[in-house]
């Protein structure tokens, strides 16, 4: 049988809620905008330097294989650091601290969590996951353009990895992309994400899975919040109004449209990411919020 999280550990936290997606998804528009709702806590940010300097879970401990972590890879001294970290970091929508005692909803997002779902799962069992899928072609094209603006590096020193340097997510396989061209390294980095992310999520129990379009936040954001908020039974008191603010790792002005500056290299990927998004699709369909 996998490991589970000690009781003390779990009986910290009330159904944490992961947002999980690709790299480039829009998941920190979301983010920032869910974690406005009363009630709900988080770290402030992206978990990377959290999770990966407890000892044995960076992937350099690890032979460099990805940021894929499972049930077996949570021990009870690895899982009593984890809680005790996020604990420690937790604030509120007004940057006060989460109290020393007591059950807290703990909203996290971290692109790299979509390749960690067992090992959340183990850590937390009453998790909820909400699934945020956008267009390939546009989150393909922030891809490329996250590697080539040098923000989004993650791993500088990957062993026999040529310039530029590793961004985003280390899914596995990457050994195979070395000089491979940057469209091509983005349709990998989506479709093995999202691949192993539906694999994942597809053996959850359907009640703790929320799903919703993009493009539907982008829309209309209030609706989308109240019924996203619904589902995953998180208040919500805010009038957000037509228009969200930029994300903070937006690079460009947000444009549906952005994504024909690579459109020849991006369009010549279709063969490989197809059949992951018909998947993405339906499941999105299947779980959508206010179904």
């Amino acid at each position: 049988m996998p490991p589970t999280a000690p009781a003390p550990v779990a009986a910290g936290f009330d159904r944490p809620i992961f947002l999980l997606s690709s790299p480039r998804s829009g998941s920190t528009l979301l983010f920032q905008t869910l974690r406005k709702a009363p009630c709900a806590y988080s770290i402030g940010g992206e978990s990377h330097t959290l999770i990966e300097t407890v000892p044995g879970l960076h992937p350099a401990q690890r032979g460099w294989h990805s940021n894929r972590l499972t049930a077996a890879d949570l021990t009870p001294a690895v899982a009593e650091e984890l809680a005790r970290r996020f604990r420690f970091n937790l604030v509120d929508r007004d940057g006060r601290r989460a109290p020393p005692s007591g059950r807290v909803r703990m909203i996290e997002k971290t692109p790299k969590n979509s390749v960690r779902v067992p090992f959340l799962h183990t850590l937390f069992p009453d998790a909820a996951f909400i699934f945020l899928y956008r267009d390939w072609r546009q989150t393909i094209a922030s891809i490329i353009e996250a590697w080539a603006s040098g923000r989004f590096v993650t791993y500088p020193r990957l062993p026999d990895w040529p310039p530029p340097a590793w961004s985003l997510l280390l899914v596995p396989g990457w050994e195979a992309l070395r000089g491979r061209p940057p469209a091509e390294i983005a349709a990998r980095q989506w479709s093995t994400a999202l691949d192993m992310l539906l694999d994942d999520l597809e053996s959850r129990p359907a009640a703790t899975i929320a799903a919703l379009d993009y493009d539907d936040l982008v829309a209309a954001p209030d609706d989308t919040m109240r019924a996203l908020c619904a589902a995953v039974d998180l208040g919500w008191d805010v009038d957000l109004g037509c228009d969200l603010p930029l994300s903070p790792t937006t690079l460009t002005r947000p444009d549906a449209e952005k994504w024909r500056r690579h459109e020849r290299a991006i369009l010549a990927m279709e063969p490989l990411v197809a059949e992951t998004d018909a998947r993405a699709r339906a499941f999105m369909a299947r779980y959508a919020i206010g179904r």
